[in-house]
Protein backbone atom coordinates (compact mmCIF):
# COMPACT_ATOMS: atom_id res chain seq x y z
CA UNK A 1 0.00 0.00 0.00
CA UNK A 2 1.37 3.59 -1.36
CA UNK A 3 1.23 6.30 1.48
CA UNK A 4 0.62 9.96 -0.24
CA UNK A 5 3.32 12.59 0.89
CA UNK A 6 2.33 14.39 3.93
CA UNK A 7 0.11 11.70 5.28
CA UNK A 8 0.53 9.73 8.58
CA UNK A 9 -0.94 6.42 8.76
CA UNK A 10 -3.13 5.84 11.57
CA UNK A 11 -3.33 3.25 14.31
CA UNK A 12 -6.09 1.86 15.10
CA UNK A 13 -6.55 0.80 18.30
CA UNK A 14 -8.76 -1.88 19.95
CA UNK A 15 -12.72 -1.02 21.19
CA UNK A 16 -12.53 -1.28 24.54
CA UNK A 17 -16.03 -2.83 25.41
CA UNK A 18 -17.57 0.15 28.06
CA UNK A 19 -20.80 -1.24 28.76
CA UNK A 20 -21.47 -2.69 32.15
CA UNK A 21 -23.92 -6.07 32.66
CA UNK A 22 -26.35 -5.98 34.08
CA UNK A 23 -25.27 -7.97 37.04
CA UNK A 24 -22.20 -5.56 37.41
CA UNK A 25 -25.23 -2.77 37.86
CA UNK A 26 -27.01 -5.32 40.32
CA UNK A 27 -24.05 -5.62 42.29
CA UNK A 28 -23.38 -1.87 41.87
CA UNK A 29 -26.79 -0.72 43.32
CA UNK A 30 -26.58 -3.23 46.19
CA UNK A 31 -23.55 -1.75 47.62
CA UNK A 32 -24.49 1.92 47.20
CA UNK A 33 -27.72 0.62 49.24
CA UNK A 34 -25.35 0.21 52.17
CA UNK A 35 -25.23 3.27 54.57
CA UNK A 36 -21.51 4.64 54.68
CA UNK A 37 -20.29 1.65 52.33
CA UNK A 38 -21.96 3.43 49.68
CA UNK A 39 -20.00 7.32 49.98
CA UNK A 40 -16.58 5.00 50.38
CA UNK A 41 -17.84 3.59 47.07
CA UNK A 42 -19.04 6.31 45.06
CA UNK A 43 -15.79 8.25 45.69
CA UNK A 44 -13.45 5.03 44.91
CA UNK A 45 -16.11 4.80 41.46
CA UNK A 46 -16.13 8.34 40.55
CA UNK A 47 -12.40 9.46 41.24
CA UNK A 48 -10.61 5.61 40.60
CA UNK A 49 -8.84 5.30 37.76
CA UNK A 50 -10.34 1.63 36.68
CA UNK A 51 -13.92 2.91 36.67
CA UNK A 52 -15.51 2.60 33.66
CA UNK A 53 -16.90 5.87 32.60
CA UNK A 54 -20.38 5.21 32.74
CA UNK A 55 -20.37 4.02 36.47
CA UNK A 56 -17.74 6.92 37.21
CA UNK A 57 -19.75 9.66 35.84
CA UNK A 58 -23.22 7.67 37.84
CA UNK A 59 -20.98 7.75 41.15
CA UNK A 60 -19.85 11.76 40.79
CA UNK A 61 -23.80 12.22 40.19
CA UNK A 62 -24.99 10.48 43.19
CA UNK A 63 -22.33 12.56 44.61
CA UNK A 64 -23.71 15.62 43.85
CA UNK A 65 -26.97 14.64 44.39
CA UNK A 66 -26.14 13.50 48.32
CA UNK A 67 -24.35 16.92 48.94
CA UNK A 68 -27.72 18.81 47.17
CA UNK A 69 -29.94 16.87 49.65
CA UNK A 70 -28.04 17.45 53.04
CA UNK A 71 -27.33 21.13 52.30
CA UNK A 72 -31.21 20.92 52.01
CA UNK A 73 -31.69 19.03 54.62
CA UNK A 74 -29.49 21.58 56.70
CA UNK A 75 -31.68 25.14 55.22
CA UNK A 76 -34.61 23.22 56.52
CA UNK A 77 -33.14 22.39 60.24
CA UNK A 78 -31.64 26.18 60.58
CA UNK A 79 -35.38 26.78 59.57
CA UNK A 80 -37.06 24.65 62.01
CA UNK A 81 -34.76 25.55 64.70
CA UNK A 82 -34.85 29.17 64.01
CA UNK A 83 -38.73 29.14 64.27
CA UNK A 84 -38.59 27.35 67.33
CA UNK A 85 -36.00 29.64 68.55
CA UNK A 86 -38.36 32.51 68.07
CA UNK A 87 -41.30 30.85 69.34
CA UNK A 88 -40.17 30.18 72.40
CA UNK A 89 -38.80 33.57 73.10
CA UNK A 90 -42.00 34.79 72.70
CA UNK A 91 -43.89 32.76 74.61
CA UNK A 92 -41.40 33.11 77.69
Amino acid sequence: MEMQPGVTPTQRTPAIDETISVGEWLLSLLIASIPIVNIVMWFVWGFGSNTKPCKANWAKASLLWLLIVCAFYFFVVVLILGGIGILSRHFY
